[in-house]
């Protein structure tokens, strides 16, 4: 009940006190790049090979391209999806997209034509923009939906393969309305940005366990929340040389693309990420940050150290993905790269727990020892409301004892609005106020978790969802196969790959290199299992299979 007096004090303080165009603006990345634009327009945004763009150029062109969606009738909540590596063109698209009021759909380059098709029309999208390198997997995806969207081809002088999809040109969409041409603005903070900041501004598929993956939907307020905190994370300062290892359509670069331009960042673009070309893209373009999931910084380590020694000054790296083991986290660091372990979910715009450094506790350890306390997943982000680890139904917090096993629970801006037309699961995944992220961790005493476990048996290989049961699916359609279970095996290289237990129909013969061939012609290259094992599953009286006796066998291999 309220008493009187605070009733009385309530109406004092909202008496004609009212939100308004001079007190209230709603929060959008979009405002990142308009002051970038204006304050430091001739620092360089983007470099890609000899490739350089300014921001005031890269404000013109996604201005530009925003006005050329509108003038084809694209506008608020449409989707325009991109296929893309980390190229300039991929990096506009975070604004020039949102700019038209439109809602970004990057798509996983290394996914299959069935299920490209299927996020397509699932997420309804209008317009479809295709980097030249993915030209042929997009053709054989649009051949499979039953409506196309429109199609746009990014042409890219540097790359001699794929072909180009389409009859225009994204440059061509650029040129068509050139309303950049005007100044700036400095008096219209409004400009180009949302009526209001729960707009969605993105939307990134997640394999989840399903073989048809959901489409988990961003709003425009935790973009921008989640840029802001990228910063404060990692204590970024102004002007940071960020190197693009990380794919653009991961969580959106984990928001990264946003958040360079709320410290008027330069962003390093690779087509492709292999040792030689981010060694020497760190001694070209003195490289400050990078991210990428531990696989990366495994491909780094084991280098040549003729590259090693273009690292000339101190750099720091984001990780996360399967746990990074300490032995990774320990040789970046004798190399002069600081380690971030973090953590989050696609559902979480990229990560939103960091393994906080407390030299003032850890300070005096030996290297090993400090390496296994980064290996953690840390405390939650500036940005993120509640963390806790809690026994999921009952929504108590586990005892702080470092034993004790929980979900991982989180809550805040940067939760994402929902699934994409999903309400059942929406509704399930943030029951109790709570976003279920799925993960088994226990809570130390300091505040840090650690996870133990996928309650939903994800695969994460090489920073990337793979569902099991979409593999599954897969193999139990093989006319030999009898019944087939998968789980994740440890790797050095990519974390995690998926390992295939297979039974056999009675009279049937088949290898475990026609499995992995049969796989590798149905799914993406990173879903396909690199062991596989024959077997008769272990069951329980119910006759569900023990996957846990699965995995004990798949590390004993």
């Amino acid at each position: 009940m309220i008493s009187d007096g605070a009733q009385t004090l309530m109406n004092i303080y909202e008496q004609d006190l009212d939100a308004n165009a001079a007190n209230f603006v709603p929060l959008s990345p979009i405002s990142m790049l308009r002051r970038a634009a204006m304050v430091y327009g001739d620092k360089p945004a983007v470099c890609y090979g000899d490739r350089s763009l300014s921001w005031r150029e890269v404000f013109a062109r996604s201005v530009n391209v925003a006005a050329a969606l509108n003038a084809r009738g694209i506008g608020k909540g449409d989707t325009v999806a991109i296929i893309s590596a980390n190229i300039p063109e991929m990096f506009e698209a975070h604004y020039a997209i949102p700019m038209a009021g439109a809602v970004l759909n990057a798509i996983n380059i290394r996914l299959d034509a069935a299920t490209i098709a299927f996020i397509l029309e699932h997420a309804e999208a209008k317009m479809l923009l295709v980097d030249k390198e993915f030209g042929p997997v997009t053709e054989e995806a649009l051949m499979l939906m039953s409506r196309q969207p429109a199609v746009i081809h990014i042409d890219d002088a540097t790359y001699d393969e794929g072909w180009l999809l389409g009859e225009e040109s994204y440059e061509a969409l650029v040129n068509q309305c050139p309303v950049a041409s005007e100044p700036l603005n400095a008096l219209d903070a409004s400009a180009y940005l949302p009526a209001d900041e729960w707009d969605a501004i993105a939307l990134n598929y997640t394999s989840g366990t399903t073989g048809n993956p959901k489409g988990v939907v961003y709003h425009h307020r935790g973009a921008y929340l989640n840029a802001v905190s990228n910063a404060l994370t990692w204590d970024m300062g102004e002007h940071p040389v960020y190197l693009w290892t990380l794919p653009m359509f991961h969580c959106n670069g984990w928001c990264f693309p946003w958040t360079l331009a709320v410290n008027a960042g330069t962003s390093i673009c690779l087509r492709q990420v292999r040792d030689d070309a981010v060694y020497e893209a760190i001694g070209r373009f003195g490289v400050t940050h990078f991210c990428g999931a531990p696989v990366v910084l495994n491909t780094l380590l084991n280098a040549p150290d003729s590259l090693k020694q273009l690292v000339t000054k101190p750099i720091k790296t984001m990780t996360a993905g399967a746990a990074p083991p300490a032995a990774i986290i320990q040789g970046m660091q004798e190399q002069g790269v600081d380690v971030t372990h973090v953590y989050g979910l696609t559902e979480t715009y990229g990560p939103v727990t960091l393994c906080a450094w407390r030299d003032d506790l850890w300070g005096g350890l030996d290297a090993s020892a400090q390496s296994s306390l980064k290996a953690r997943q840390g405390v939650g982000g500036q940005m993120l409301e509640g963390l806790m680890v809690a026994n999921p139904e009952t929504l108590e917090p586990v005892p702080q004892d470092s034993v004790t096993i929980g979900e991982v629970m989180m809550r805040g801006n940067n939760v994402m609005k929902g699934y994409l037309k999903n309400p059942t699961a929406t509704e399930e995944s943030f029951a109790g106020g709570w976003f279920h992220s799925g993960d088994l961790a226990v809570w130390g005493e300091d505040g840090y978790i650690q996870i133990k476990d996928r309650s939903k048996d994800i695969i994460i290989s090489g920073g990337e969802n793979i569902s099991s049961i979409e593999i599954e699916d897969l193999l139990f359609k093989h006319p030999a196969i009898l019944e087939a279970a998968v789980v994740a095996k440890t790797d050095e290289k990519w974390g995690e790959t998926p390992c295939a237990f297979v039974s056999l129909k009675a009279g049937e013969s088949v290898s475990g290199d026609e499995v992995i061939g049969y796989c590798r012609d149905h799914l993406a290259r990173f879903k396909v299992p690199k062991n596989v094992v024959f077997t008769e599953l272990p069951k329980t009286s119910t006759g569900k299979v023990q996957k846990f006796a699965l995995r004990e066998m798949a590390e004993a291999l």
